[in-house]
């Protein structure tokens, strides 16, 4: 039995600029927080920086006890695809070491295919 099917994906692609009359608006800078609902308490914030095709992620703290996990990691790639980003760089440690890492990020296809496994 073949278990795959397409699903379409609600994220779509956010302008990087907006003009407003004479005004061009540009996103360079964005404070990411990780909470549930706007106002409430985060319990991670972190720094984006877009420069050309590459987010420079930095600042990123968490709460005591609290990690930054491999759903959390997903979420800010989806945010890069989503503003056509093409790398994001970001340090972490590694051996008690802070390692920079650079990573590619795909263009945004909206359909995804999806395998379900037993």
């Amino acid at each position: 039995m073949n278990n795959e099917f397409t699903h379409t994906s609600p994220a779509k692609l956010m302008p990087r600029f907006v003009q407003v009359d004479d005004w061009i608006f540009e996103v360079k800078t964005v404070r990411a927080l990780r909470v549930d609902q706007y106002g409430k308490p985060y319990t991670a914030i972190a720094n984006l920086t877009i420069n050309g095709d590459n987010a420079y992620i930095d600042g990123l703290l968490t709460r005591e006890n609290e990690k930054f996990s491999r759903k959390d990691f997903q979420a800010f790639y989806k945010f890069c695809q989503q503003m056509q980003v093409k790398q994001g760089n970001f340090d972490r440690f590694k051996n008690d070491e802070l390692v920079p890492e650079c990573i590619d990020i795909q263009a945004m296809n909206n359909k995804v295919k999806l395998r379900l496994v037993r």
